[in-house]
């Protein structure tokens, strides 16, 4: 009996570290997810050119800067092919592609 006790000793230290490191690692990785999360929800903001196709999709060639987006929104997009529009979007920079939230014809106006 007298063995058992300090091997039940050193198995509850044990534990004790482990659940101590387990429990670091988590708070320390979710720090890292919380800074991802926040730089990807972005507001929108507006982006004004002419939707063209290119590649066989739809993209906004931006008038001021001269720079062709991707669109993810295909389908609202179809209807202004051709026009300059107003696009309301959150950007991702890594593919250059808007999220569309709403186009709007900037078309005599």
């Amino acid at each position: 009996m007298k063995h058992f006790l300090p091997i039940i000793a050193l198995l509850g230290m044990t534990s004790f570290a482990l659940a101590q490191n387990a429990s670091t690692p988590a708070q320390a990785g979710s720090t890292p997810q919380q800074t991802d999360a926040a730089s990807t929800q972005q507001s929108a903001r507006s982006f004004d050119g002419k939707i063209e196709k290119a590649g066989g999709k739809l993209v906004l060639q931006e008038s001021s800067t001269q720079t062709a987006y991707q669109l993810d929104d295909q389908g609202k997009a179809k209807q202004f092919e051709g026009k300059n529009v107003k696009v309301m979007a959150t950007m991702d920079p890594s593919t250059n592609t808007l999220h569309v939230v709403d186009i709007t014809s900037s078309e005599n106006r």
